[in-house]
């Protein structure tokens, strides 16, 4: 376990010394036609019970949520993330995935949105990002929108799941927020009414990923209640915060065939201010 993390620093700073040469390229994008999107398999539903609400594009660019936007250079390295996670899920190992992190702060909830964003943007998937840090709710807070009817209140007065899905006019992705705070969160996610939720969630569509926004795994007990719900977990780390100790003891947390990788984030670079890096789990 020793070897693997400073394995992961190594290679960290050894691209963070290369301010020459960008960690990952920018491709180049031709428009696609909705013809030609049905022709390559495009993959789309049309959601007719859940609440249409309107993204401020400015407002969420702002909030680091760059990837509802194909042309931002930081968007090439959700790409990567993304094929990296088809790659390792395609034969049949799981749709759900826990987005975590070492410690508040270090960026789980923005990548868990660009992450939804670059999977809607796939042709072949649709994605739903349900906000789990039920402590300290931050997606509809970072997207700009009003919670309103969310996961708790699913979990707590019987709400029915159809009232809570948002459709943000992004086509291929909703989302059900938490909707409001609360703090004895540890209970309600590892109870059996969250156990039937998320394996409702898993197999209603065999198309859809299913993202949670989960609590930091070192700051409460809530993520791993969770974990043994869901398929994979994804952590994430801040450059230069996130300290060897820190990410070694939230790697130890994590069950070995449930570990899909970490995604190193706010890597400065000249090209860019705070794009992420992804390295693979290799247990």
């Amino acid at each position: 376990m020793k070897e693997m993390v400073n394995d992961f620093l190594q290679k960290i700073k050894k691209k963070m010394s290369r301010n020459d040469e960008p960690a990952i390229s920018m491709l180049h994008e031709t428009y696609v036609s909705d013809d030609e999107k049905q022709k390559a398999g495009w993959v789309s539903h049309t959601y007719t019970k859940s609440r249409a609400i309107e993204l401020d594009t400015e407002f969420c660019m702002e909030n680091r949520c760059i990837a509802m936007q194909s042309e931002t250079p930081e968007m090439d390295s959700y790409r990567v993330l993304r094929t990296h996670i088809l790659q390792m899920t395609k034969h049949g190992t799981g749709n759900t995935i826990m987005v975590t992190s070492a410690l508040p702060g270090e960026g789980k909830s923005t990548t868990a949105i660009n992450l939804a964003f670059a999977l809607a943007k796939d042709y072949k998937q649709t994605v739903l990002l349900v906000d789990c840090d039920l402590r300290r709710q931050s997606v509809h807070h970072r997207l700009g929108i009003k919670s309103g009817k969310g996961l708790i209140d699913y979990l707590l007065n019987d709400t029915p799941v159809s009232e809570l899905i948002l459709w943000p006019g992004i086509e291929k992705l909703t989302i059900i927020s938490g909707g409001r705070p609360f703090l004895e969160s540890s209970e309600l996610l590892g109870s059996l009414k969250m156990q039937e939720l998320v394996e409702d969630m898993k197999n209603r569509y065999p198309d859809r990923y299913v993202l949670f926004d989960a609590p930091p795994i070192l700051a409460s007990a809530d993520s791993l209640t969770f974990i043994p719900l869901v398929d994979h977990v994804l952590l994430v780390v801040q450059a230069e915060k996130t300290s060897v100790d820190d990410v070694q003891k939230a790697v130890e947390l994590i069950p070995k065939e449930k570990m899909l990788g970490i995604v190193l984030n706010r890597v400065k670079s000249p090209s860019s201010l705070g794009y992420s890096m992804y390295y693979p789990s290799r247990r």
